[in-house]
């Protein structure tokens, strides 16, 4: 008896996925986390407390009932699960990889509280992947069609999500892609160690069989303008064109030879195929002694690809210190033990070239952490004379990225704020221009996919209302 109240007292713990071991996945850009088999995805489920008043949904902005899908994989139902999550999220198989679950909804798990949280991120992965290759292909019902028409600028998560949402409606949804693949940054900017092409694919033709009609290689705002859209009969328009404009440093050398901004490195590796050579002869500077600055995600990612593509060494230069790195906490571990070197509390001050302006190196100041500034992190400052040389043959800068002027510019009565983002009611989406909603990056700045999908999902809902009701 004393052995059965102690078997009952002991906890399942958090099932881990398997993943490619460091040295093997640090030479290829095949997926890191294998992901989990259907008795672990079991397992992990049992863990779930089924609680009666879900924080874990507070914290999900696009609140799926993460309880009920959870449930469904205890049961087995793995099918009804995904199912489950659809009545939410488009995008399951993209945001069981890429959320930061550990700040949302496994942040605010009550298992978390003396333990580890329920892996809801790697569950979610789980229904859509086993939906993905064991489901039926049954599509959710639509209402009937309303003879509306609408119109979605940009194929990234917000645009998928509005898409998503409005043709469930019974609207006629047009999504208009600049690029000649859809997905935006799900596509040009997450490698594919970290995101697989294919599953964005899939989770786009999974919107195309619903009815989603898609025009790619469209640059809304140079083949045509939101006021054309109008007169060819669309009754709204959403912007989901992202943040695009990549940010540099402005410092002296940043016009050498081989120095990229992360967003034209990560496009042409991702996007343009640069890391399937020979087979795509993508032009890419590859670099032996590689140098990233900056210490989010997309730090991260540019990274990683570096070591992929042949670098001896890739280091990532970061001002503040590592408590403030803004990355998640999985992808620097990662980072860290496939071998990327972490160089904090330094900052490059100018870039040296050779006699044909090839990049060599650069010139770093050491920092230390004063008080905080407007973010809330410590702002980093100088050390006098501290100087020294970081040799490197590519330097890829990813600090962030800004509002992309093309389409704003060419859009009257859209009202911007003072970084060129555009101006929309937080609660509905909706532009100062009549007809027209905005949500993700191109309104709050770069941020994550979930935060961009639940911008979607408001906007999606109050352009249902206006459709049926007005403005």
């Amino acid at each position: 008896m004393a052995e059965e109240k102690e078997g009952k007292k002991k906890k399942t713990p958090r099932q881990s996925m398997p993943e490619q071991g460091p040295a093997v996945r640090a030479k290829n850009f095949d997926e890191v986390p294998f992901g989990y088999d259907e008795e672990t995805a079991m397992l992990e489920a049992s863990r779930c407390l089924q609680c009666k008043k879900p924080s874990c949904v507070e914290g999900c902005p696009v609140s799926v009932d993460i309880p009920a899908f959870i449930a469904k994989i205890k049961e087995g139902d793995f099918t009804g699960a995904c199912r489950k999550l659809w009545e939410r999220n488009a995008l399951p198989a993209v945001c069981g990889r890429v959320c930061p679950q550990e700040l949302q909804c496994e942040g605010k798990c009550i298992v978390g509280k003396k333990g580890d949280p329920v892996a809801i991120g790697n569950l979610e992965r789980f229904a859509a992947d086993w939906e993905r290759h064991h489901g039926t292909g049954e599509l959710p019902p639509i209402e009937e069609p309303t003879g509306k028409r609408v119109a979605v600028v940009g194929s990234g998560p917000s645009g998928l999500t509005v898409a998503g949402d409005l043709i469930l409606k019974g609207h006629d949804v047009t999504v208009f892609e600049a690029f000649h693949l859809p997905g935006g940054v799900l596509i040009y900017g997450i490698p594919e160690f970290r995101l697989p092409k294919e599953i964005v694919g899939q989770e786009v033709n999974f919107l195309v069989r619903q009815g989603v009609n898609l025009e790619t290689n469209q640059v809304v705002g140079r083949t045509v303008t939101i006021d054309e859209l109008f007169e060819q009969g669309y009754d709204a328009v959403y912007l989901g064109v992202g943040a695009g404009l990549p940010r540099f440093l402005n410092i002296p050398g940043e016009n050498l030879i081989g120095i990229y901004s992360a967003n034209e490195y990560l496009t042409r590796s991702n996007l343009m195929k640069a890391y399937l050579f020979p087979k795509y002869d993508t032009p890419i500077i590859k670099g032996k002694n590689v140098v990233t600055l900056g210490a989010g995600n997309v730090a991260m990612d540019s990274a990683r690809t570096a070591l992929r593509l042949g670098a001896e060494s890739s280091k990532i230069v970061y001002r503040r210190s590592r408590q403030e790195v803004p990355a998640r906490s999985a992808e620097v571990h990662h980072a860290e033990e496939e071998g990327v070197e972490f160089h904090f509390l330094t900052n490059p001050v100018r870039f040296f070239g050779d006699e044909k302006n090839r990049l060599t190196g650069m010139e770093c100041l050491q920092m230390e952490l004063g008080e905080p500034d407007d973010s809330g992190r410590r702002r980093p400052l100088p050390i006098k004379g501290s100087e020294f040389k970081l040799e490197c043959d590519l330097a890829i800068i990813a600090v962030g990225a800004g509002a992309n002027p093309l389409l704003t510019q060419s859009t009257e009565g859209l009202k911007l704020n003072n970084w060129g983002y555009i101006i929309t009611d937080p609660k509905t989406g909706k532009t100062s221009k009549k007809g027209v909603w905005a949500g993700g990056d191109i309104v709050t700045g770069a941020a994550t996919v979930i935060l961009a999908m639940g911008a979607g999902r408001q906007a999606a809902d109050s352009i249902d209302d206006y459709l049926k009701w007005g403005w």
